[in-house]
């Protein structure tokens, strides 16, 4: 295999696949190379046959009966060998399955294979004929196509011939063939030719290589799948893997199982990179705590969209969208857990805060400063305070009143006993005010009867000395 940056395309990878070797008799099994054809059949988007000589009835009985194949090549996102063994061709349909389990209602496989099979190019090496047919000139495709052609007859014989010709045109609607001539001439040279230079090759040689490298590379598609599932590098590999292992295993390769296989890595890697996503993406966005719960919720939105996305960009044949519900059951659960995370931050948040105004309220508490009469309104004066200075403060997030009530009623022991201590001081002093106006009372009544004994006795002296006037005179 070799992997090398596409010339034309950018964007694309050429994988030259060779089977080599096709035809070795020391592999023992000639069932072997009939896998390897179908490997390269299954995993290229063009395949190359490669014969020499002609296409003649020789050619094709090589396709029918590979063993006697003396030289024949598959490449080009395909492959390179001569194949021997059971009919490559016509084989085909047992060799490969398009459904791991038709119904006997359902087309053949082999109609669905079309689908998805390559574009077939049948090179023709050391070519010696002339492109003619009845005498006029004809292309290398019009060349194929007239060897292709049915002989006529119900015969055994010609039905036997025809075989390997109905299942390439039925397999392959699209055909191309190249001829080319003997590379030089010099046997010498061409027992070496690795070693020769470019400019040492026939021209014609060189330029009938040349358009054969430029179909290759202008004409060849990019290699999908059924639904137009284009394969890519990993997506190759996976089903290299997975067709290699069917066969190993005594079975046959399915295009379906492959696919589904394909679906399962995949969209389970793309519910890892969507969910992964949704997790960073919030995690950098946003900021704990949030004013409001709507602000974390529309961000989960958006991340969630973008996440969503992303899976949908990486996964494909998600059928009953099972790993969309997945990724979405996982989104929740990550959701919950940041909806938890705010939470927390908003209590701890909160509970700073209150802590940092209520701290002289506590000293004060504590150093006894509401210990006095009308130490209750004092108290309440100062915790009305400190309630508005909290609900001053920004961003304190979803918990905020729920933190402000579990410390009002941590007050509230403290409130009652202030009150209680408040009331006992004052009902003191207002006793000991009364006792004090009593007093009081008693003192000015007793100055006014002191006053009132006074005055009479001051009248009474008067009125004696009067008397004593009256007398003397």
């Amino acid at each position: 295999m070799w992997c090398v940056p596409h010339p034309c395309k950018p964007d694309c990878t050429l994988v030259l696949l060779d089977t080599e070797g096709l035809g070795d008799v020391e592999k023992g099994d000639p069932k072997n190379d009939s896998w390897i054809f179908a490997l390269a059949v299954l995993l290229c988007s063009s395949f190359v046959y490669n014969s020499l000589g002609t296409i003649n009835h020789q050619a094709l009985e090589q396709l029918q009966y590979p063993s006697r194949n003396p030289t024949s090549m598959c490449h080009g996102g395909c492959g390179n060998g001569d194949p021997p063994g059971p009919s490559y061709v016509t084989e085909l349909t047992e060799l490969i399955r398009a459904k791991s389990s038709p119904t006997p209602d359902e087309v053949d496989d082999s109609a669905e294979f079309v689908s998805f099979f390559p574009d077939f190019i049948w090179t023709v090496r050391d070519f010696t004929l002339e492109l003619k047919l009845n005498g006029h000139p004809i292309t290398a495709d019009e060349y194929l196509e007239n060897a292709l052609k049915l002989i006529p007859g119900l015969n055994p014989k010609a039905q036997i011939s025809n075989l390997p010709r109905e299942c390439i045109r039925h397999f392959f609607p699209k055909r191309k063939c190249f001829v080319f001539d003997r590379p030089i001439n010099d046997k010498e040279l061409l027992a070496n030719i690795e070693k020769v230079a470019d400019n040492q090759l026939d021209p014609k040689f060189q330029e009938q290589t040349k358009n054969f490298c430029s179909y290759i590379l202008t004409q060849t598609r990019t290699k999908t799948l059924r639904e137009g599932i284009m394969v890519t590098g990993k997506r190759l590999r996976t089903l290299v893997v997975t067709y290699v292992d069917a066969i190993n295993s005594g079975a046959v390769p399915c295009l379906e199982n492959a696919v589904t296989t394909l679906a399962q890595l995949e969209n389970s890697g793309a519910v890892q990179k969507a969910a992964d996503h949704y997790s960073e993406q919030m995690a950098q966005r946003v900021s704990f705590p949030t004013d409001t719960l709507q602000e974390l919720l529309d961000l989960h939105t958006a991340c969630e969209r973008e996440a969503i996305a992303i899976f949908m960009e990486n996964s494909f044949k998600d059928d009953n969208q099972a790993f969309l519900k997945n990724l979405v059951e996982i989104i929740k659960d990550k959701k919950d857990e940041f909806l938890l995370q705010n939470e927390e931050a908003s209590v701890k948040y909160c509970q700073d805060k209150l802590e940092q105004l209520s701290k002289s309220l506590m000293e004060d508490i504590s150093a006894g400063i509401f210990s006095v009469s009308g130490g209750h309104k004092l108290y309440m004066e100062t915790k009305e305070r400190i309630e508005q200075d909290y609900w001053q403060v920004p961003r304190k997030g979803v918990k905020a009143n729920e933190v402000l009530q579990r410390f009002l009623q941590s007050q509230a022991a403290i409130e009652n006993s202030i009150l209680q201590a408040d009331k006992a001081l004052t009902d003191g002093e207002k006793a000991m005010a009364a006792e004090r106006a009593k007093k009081e009372a008693a003192e000015k009544e007793q100055e006014l009867m002191r006053q009132k004994l006074q005055g009479s006795s001051n009248r009474w002296r008067h009125r004696r000395g009067v008397s004593r006037k009256i007398y003397c005179n």
